[in-house]
């Protein structure tokens, strides 16, 4: 990925209502991720009101509800969240007909949809966005980006006919193209901002997000008056991503309490810098852990917070995968979910993703070459599941999609599944 590259679209904006229906649009999202651009390019015809600005905060303290449609109507405001008096005004003019459509803007989850609760509360459609997909990088320049070979998978088709009739390798050049964007996806994630800039411009911005979202969200969010615990605490369940959540030892490496851990680690959730991966909730081989598993969502501020600058480790590539499939199915708004399977005598699954028409067994190896072990667990698993079953992956990074074992179980390139 070089500096020329222009994100022209964005997938999400496919989903995103027009402005000529009747509605309230709220996009949320971890801070720079493209919000603001984003509304700007889909909703031109609307007036931008930014409440990063103090001057407009105050100017919209000062509009009455009666007077919102006249002096601000239809409209784009960003940072909601910055003036609460927002929300309510919004509705008023909303249910009098004053206005027909509004789009609100925040990186702060839990007080955007506080106030939604409070008072958008069936009116409001939430949105999220997310860091960079591989298939908006790959489709960086096309009016539209196509939805990945992933999505193929949520509908009702065996995966011989998803699968079976895709050329096994690609040619060279096209196939390069797609190990240059993931190489980036795997050093740098998925800022939009770091496109544009060079390797050491590149590693002093991450650097000053981290502070900048200690400084400025976590302040927001949770009003704390010491930092340091959480800076700590949040390098640390960066150097965890990709294994079982322990509180108990995450809490006693930061020196902080194990109710403190659990905010902490709730912060980072609901402020879209980690995932939570839940463990599949049924035994179907032995007792199953309930323990969730700890990923970070972005690769970039992951490699920043734990110092990996370096190779490729299993981890950050289990990391990438997870965060890919995580950021689709919520991008998308499909019907699917995704857990991971684990027993107490180490049975392990990397994931479960279970569609409306059965559940596909994944796993992940961070390496070019597969060996017949890396899919025993999958025909195990498949066996447990019965008809449930809808077919099994490996992804991998290697360069075939072909068939590895009955039933029904392949092997995909990363760089394949997700553009």
């Amino acid at each position: 990925m070089t500096s020329e590259i222009i994100l022209v679209n964005r997938t999400i904006s496919r989903f995103l209502p027009d402005a000529g229906r009747r509605g309230i649009v709220v996009l949320t999202g971890a801070r720079q991720t493209g919000k603001t651009t984003l509304v700007k390019e889909k909703y031109t015809a609307l007036r931008y009101i930014s409440l990063d600005s103090p001057e407009n905060r105050e100017f919209l303290r000062k509009v009455s509800s009666e007077s919102w449609p006249k002096s601000v109507g239809d409209a784009v405001i960003d940072e909601a969240q910055k003036e609460p008096v927002v929300f309510e005004k919004v509705k008023y003019a909303y249910d009098g007909n004053g206005i027909r459509f509004t789009v609100l803007t925040g990186s702060s989850q839990i007080l955007l949809l506080k106030k939604i609760r409070e008072s958008l509360a069936g009116r409001a459609i939430i949105c999220e966005l997310w860091p960079l997909l591989l298939s908006e990088l790959t489709g960086s320049g096309k009016k539209l980006v196509q939805f990945p070979l992933l999505d193929s998978l949520f509908v009702d088709r065996p995966i011989l006919d998803l699968l079976g009739n895709l050329p096994e390798i690609l040619l060279p050049a096209e196939d390069e193209f797609l190990k240059d964007a993931e190489e980036y996806l795997l050093q740098w994630g998925g800022m939009p901002a770091l496109l544009t800039l060079s390797e050491a411009e590149r590693w002093r911005w991450l650097k000053d997000y981290i502070y900048t979202y200690l400084e400025r969200d976590l302040s927001d969010l949770a009003h704390l008056t010491d930092l340091q615990p959480f800076a700590k605490f949040q390098r640390l369940s960066a150097l965890r991503s990709g294994q079982l959540l322990n509180y108990s030892e995450l809490a006693r490496d930061t020196a902080i309490g194990v109710d403190t851990a659990r905010r902490y680690l709730e912060y980072l959730r609901l402020s879209y810098q980690v995932l939570l991966l839940q463990p599949y909730y049924r035994n179907l081989t032995s007792s199953a852990i309930k323990t969730p598993k700890l990923y970070l969502l972005d690769i970039g501020i992951l490699r920043s917070l734990s110092g990996k600058r370096g190779s490729l480790d299993g981890d950050i590539y289990e990391t990438m995968v997870v965060a890919e499939l995580y950021k689709w199915i919520k991008t998308a708004q499909r019907n699917v979910e995704l857990f991971f399977y684990r027993t107490r005598t180490g049975f392990e699954v990397d994931l479960l993703l279970k569609t409306e028409y059965g559940i596909f067994g994944i796993e992940i190896k961070a390496r070019k070459k597969l060996v017949q072990s890396d899919f025993r667990q999958l025909k195990e698993i498949a066996g447990a599941l019965g008809s449930e079953w809808r077919g099994g992956l490996v992804i991998y990074q290697g360069d075939e999609i072909r068939k590895l074992s009955e039933p029904d179980i392949w092997a995909v390139p990363s760089r394949r599944l997700f553009t």
